[in-house]
């Protein structure tokens, strides 16, 4: 009765109908993982190195880079290895730390999204204040409580989960997740869906609402001045922008994709709409801001033809 209400072991069921695309899904997504280490290890050595960007709003993308490491890291080092293995069984421990992993990077995202949007916000409607209200002990003490609350809020959705008593190990998906974990359970999960709003409403819509704010009130602002203020503002505000529409949107899909049942989907096709979530915002956020911001492209560039230089010059 214990290991029925409790089972050791869950297991992954959607590697279960990849068959043939087995081996060729595991070499695309080892390249994406290398290029989401590689591209957002450049942006974090950028930025750290150069202290003419030890500036609030280069700070908040390297944390950005950093959070995108630690959440591809919770998914592909498992995932890479689920799909060379015949067997798709995740330790108990193992799921529920992947879940989690995986939560806190989505909060961890969406909160630091929202306090860049507040930096963007006092840049261009209080300009003159920008240096009294974002100070280096603001930012400093803005990225702690960005990571303290979800690191609380999701270990108590988390632990809440691991003690419901299950009917099954089942999981259709390709990584673990607690919805499909909570739907498992042998009891009513009244508390846990309760909890699971209220993570939601503050890490997700609170956040979306804020940077919404934000946004009309600089575009109010914008409105009434030159077209080269315009374009400064858009230079800075465009990455963000795109940064947070792409993650809200893969945010929205995962949710819906645990909606669905994914079984009855092409196998290729469940993986892709698993992966966007974990994947696409690490790969989209060092491209989006090494590219389109002046300064971080500058140091980039300086970067890679030092290291050029280095080795012509070596015999």
């Amino acid at each position: 009765m214990e290991n029925n209400t409790n089972p050791p072991y869950f297991n992954l069921t959607m590697f279960v109908n990849l068959g043939s695309y087995r081996y060729p899904t595991f070499v695309l997504c080892l390249l994406l993982y290398a290029f989401i280490v590689s591209a957002n290890l450049v942006i974090i050595l950028a930025i750290s190195q150069e202290k003419k960007l030890h500036e609030p709003m280069y700070i908040f993308i390297m944390c950005l880079s950093i959070n995108s490491m630690y959440g591809s890291a919770g998914f592909f080092l498992r995932f890479l290895r689920d799909l060379l293995s015949d067997t798709h069984m995740i330790s108990r421990s193992a799921c529920f730390t992947q879940v989690y992993i995986i939560y806190t990077y989505a909060s961890y995202e969406l909160t630091i999204l929202g306090i860049m949007a507040y930096d963007r916000y006092v840049a261009v409607c209080q300009p003159l204040h920008y240096h009294n209200k974002i100070t280096l002990k603001v930012v400093s003490k803005s990225i702690v409580l960005a990571l303290f609350f979800p690191a609380i809020s999701v270990g108590v959705c988390v632990y809440l989960s691991s003690r419901l008593p299950l009917c099954g190990n089942k999981i259709p998906k390709v990584f673990c997740a607690n919805w499909p974990v909570v739907k498992l359970s042998c009891v009513a999960t009244v508390i846990n869906n309760l909890v699971g709003m209220l993570l939601t409403t503050s890490t997700v819509f609170l956040p979306l609402a804020f940077v919404l704010y934000t946004y009309v009130q600089i575009i109010f602002v914008c409105r009434k001045r030159i077209s080269k203020f315009k374009g400064k503002v858009i230079q800075s505000c465009v990455p963000h922008i795109v940064t947070f529409v792409s993650f809200s949107i893969t945010v929205f899909c995962d949710i819906s994709l645990s909606r669905i049942n994914v079984e009855e989907l092409n196998p290729f096709l469940g993986v892709i709409l698993s992966l966007e979530f974990v994947a696409i915002p690490p790969i989209l956020n060092p491209l989006v801001y090494g590219l389109k911001l002046p300064e971080i492209r500058k140091i980039i560039t300086r970067m890679l033809s030092c290291s050029k230089h280095d080795k012509e010059a070596k015999p």
